[in-house]
């Protein structure tokens, strides 16, 4: 990594810091090893997980449920993230069934 390279030639954190256009803490972190350049931390509970199974359950009920209904269930039981967020989630991990009675021509889903 070129801080590491830049501080063995004797170059200050904050010189560079302007060098490479990053925070100085930035560039401590990454010489005391703390962080690594271009990885973000990923969350270490998924606020999503405890709720999968129902997401499932009910969308294996009915592939034809909207996400925003969906939604108002799982906010009476406790969900906080977004809409946007829940049918993102539902995308991602591939939670709506195929409902066969309506597949379309070019075979892509119905509903979000």
């Amino acid at each position: 990594m070129e801080a590491h390279a830049l501080r063995k030639q004797g170059w200050t954190i904050s010189a560079i810091a302007r060098h490479l256009g990053c925070n100085r803490r930035t560039i401590r972190n990454y010489l005391n090893e703390t962080t690594t350049p271009g990885v973000r931390a990923k969350p270490q509970v998924d606020p999503f997980g405890e709720f999968v199974d129902y997401v499932t359950a009910r969308l294996m009920e009915d592939p034809h449920l909207w996400a925003r209904t969906l939604c108002d269930e799982l906010e009476d039981l406790g969900y906080r993230q977004s809409y946007q967020t829940l049918t993102r989630q539902i995308r991602a991990r591939d939670l709506r069934p195929v409902c066969t009675d309506c597949a379309t021509a070019t075979d892509r889903a119905n509903t979000v």
